[in-house]
């Protein structure tokens, strides 16, 4: 295992704008909260904002940077779309989309096919039955991080029976490597409570409005104060991160792998992203390269919904794609979401 770097052990958060200080690996460190397992109750209700504001388009700043406002009333969804072959689709336009919610048709009023940066999570299974693979899957994740937009900040998450930030925001190859080196594998997989402090990272510090969470384990959950259900929730209810998951299957007992495989399907599924199950850990570097062009390559439809979001409730969202001469096509994005009065909050991006 490469030896970490002699410093003072971490906090809990750090400034995700500056890369964590790294703690020895004889010191114990701080992990992520973990997530009550009561349902967060929504935000307190906020008037929506009118003018331009609302519109969810950049307005410039004097010092040049870009301010999103990100409307309490517009649902996004980043999609993939796959053909018949499993290829996936990249030249089609707003006109060849149709957004159902709740069975109703919706207006798309917003409409991006650019390879934007993401903020991501990297959440890989520490727990001891994941000692001789970690070297790979290390490996593959710095090729899907190689791979990736140079612009995108991305931070890592070593999880056994809790869930430690190893390393925080950065777009620092050296550093997201120095975090994912940073394991000892041992204990038991607090899966679901892992996601749900991801997932509240994301909602905390992150930049982009698209978010993505990469889930890498080889087993079941078995250590967890939340469900799976909750964990869900949880996700859907900070915003809805895309959860990508790749589930190392391939030597557990047919009880174990079927709980995993079901588990980690529904993650992604619910969310708008695809469950990978290689056969052997030496898939897993193609399967990282492939959610890496996934991701550059997805179309962000936004719309308002015709619900009234006071009424709040889940709402199931379906997308459809059809353009001449490509045949039948798949879009994968998130199920639905759960509609909540939240107050118009600010991101800052720099100039594209």
């Amino acid at each position: 295992m490469p030896a970490a770097p002699q410093s003072a052990p971490s906090t809990v958060l750090q400034d995700p704008t500056h890369p964590e200080i790294q703690p020895r690996l004889d010191v114990d460190r701080d992990p992520i909260a973990s997530p009550d397992p009561e349902v967060i109750a929504p935000p307190a209700a906020a008037n929506a904002a009118s003018g331009p504001a609302a519109t969810g388009e950049p307005q410039k700043r004097q010092d040049g940077m870009y301010v999103l406002h990100a409307d309490v009333d517009e649902v996004l969804l980043n999609c993939t779309v796959i053909d018949s072959k499993g290829h996936t689709v990249t030249n089609l336009t707003q006109g060849d989309f149709r957004v159902w919610e709740d069975g109703v048709p919706q207006a798309i009023n917003g409409f991006e096919h650019q390879d934007r940066p993401v903020s991501m999570g990297i959440l890989v299974d520490n727990s001891g039955s994941m000692r001789d693979k970690r070297s790979a899957v290390n490996a593959a994740a710095m090729n899907l991080l190689r791979q990736s937009n140079p612009l995108d900040m991305s931070f890592v998450v070593n999880f056994n029976d809790r869930a430690y930030l190893d390393q925080g925001f950065t777009s620092d190859l050296v550093a997201l490597n120095r975090g994912l080196s940073r394991f000892d594998s041992h204990g038991t997989t607090a899966l679901y409570d892992a996601v749900a402090a991801s997932a509240d990272e994301l909602s905390k510090h992150a930049k982009d409005r698209k978010q993505v969470l990469l889930i890498i384990t080889d087993g079941a959950d078995n250590a967890s104060q939340l469900d799976l259900r909750q964990a869900i929730r949880r996700v859907q209810d900070l915003g809805g991160p895309v959860v990508y998951t790749i589930g190392l299957l391939f030597d557990s007992d047919k009880d174990e792998s079927d709980q995993a495989r079901r588990a980690l399907e529904m993650l992604s599924e619910e969310t708008g992203g695809v469950a990978y199950f290689p056969q052997s850990i030496e898939e897993v570097d193609s399967i990282a390269a492939e959610i890496a062009h996934d991701i550059r390559n997805q179309y962000t439809i936004a719309y308002r919904s015709t619900k009234s979001v006071s009424l709040g409730g889940y709402r199931v969202v379906h997308v459809e794609a059809d353009a001449p001469g490509v045949g039948k096509l798949n879009v994968i994005t998130r199920h639905g979401y759960y509609a909540q009065r939240q107050p118009t909050q600010t991101a800052e991006a720099t100039k594209p």
